[in-house]
C-alpha cells in the first residue's frame, strides 16, 4: 500500500518548500515518489489555449494525451463535483508508489484518518486555526512557525524547521511507512 501525506495549511505558510524537501529527501533513498498538488484558482489550465490538445478538449474529447519524448500529460476534463482527488490517487496507486504527498486540498484531506498530516503554519494563531479543524493522524508541526518557535514540541506535536532538522520528519515519515506495512493497510 502507498502512505499518503499532506502538509496542511494555509498560503505562504512553507508547505511547497516541506513537500520539495521531502521529495527530494525519499527520492534520493530510493523510495518511489507521487505529489499531488491542488490549484484551487477557478479557470486554471496546463493546457494552452489554441494548441492542439486544448483544441481536442474543446472539441469533446473527455481526455487528452499529450505525449512527448520526456513526459506524458493526461488532461481530464471535470466537473466541480468530480472528487478529482480521489480519482487521481486511485490512478497514482496502479504506480506501485511508496509514498504519495499532497499539497493542497485541505477541506477533503484534513477530515481523512487515512492521510498522514503535516501542519505547516506561519504562526500560533494559523496553528490553532488548522489544528482545530485537522484530525489525527498528525506526525508533526513545520513552516515559518518552526522558524521562530524555541520549543521543539508544541501541543504534543514535533516542530520540526525544515531547513535545520528536515532528516526528522523523514524519520518520522519512515516510521509512519512501517507502522502502515505492519498493519497491511
Amino acid at each position: 500500500m502507498v502512505l499518503i501525506v499532506a502538509a496542511i495549511g494555509k498560503s505562504g505558510s512553507g508547505k511547497t518548500t516541506t513537500i520539495e524537501y521531502l521529495i527530494n529527501q525519499f527520492s534520493v533513498e530510493g523510495y518511489k515518489v507521487g505529489a499531488i498538488k491542488h490549484i484551487h484558482h477557478k479557470g486554471f489550465t496546463i493546457d494552452t489555449e489554441n494548441k492542439n490538445s486544448w483544441r481536442y478538449a474543446k472539441a469533446g474529447a473527455k481526455i487528452v494525451a499529450a505525449i512527448s519524448p520526456d513526459e506524458i500529460a493526461i488532461i481530464k476534463k471535470v466537473s466541480q463535483e468530480t472528487n478529482s482527488l480521489e480519482m487521481v490517487i486511485e490512478i497514482m496507486k496502479r504506480e506501485c508508489l511508496d509514498i504519495i504527498f499532497i499539497e493542497g486540498y485541505h477541506d477533503l484531506v484534513a477530515k481523512r484518518v487515512d492521510v498522514t498530516k503535516i501542519v505547516v503554519t506561519k504562526d500560533d494563531s494559523m496553528l490553532q486555526d488548522v489544528l482545530c479543524k485537522t484530525v489525527e493522524p498528525i506526525i508533526a508541526v513545520s513552516g515559518l512557525i518552526a522558524e521562530n518557535l524555541k520549543v521543539s514540541t508544541i501541543q504534543g506535536y514535533p516542530v520540526i524547521n525544515i531547513v535545520k532538522d528536515g532528516k526528522k520528519l523523514v524519520e518520522l515519515i519512515k516510521q509512519q511507512l512501517v507502522i502502515q506495512k505492519g498493519s497491511g493497510n
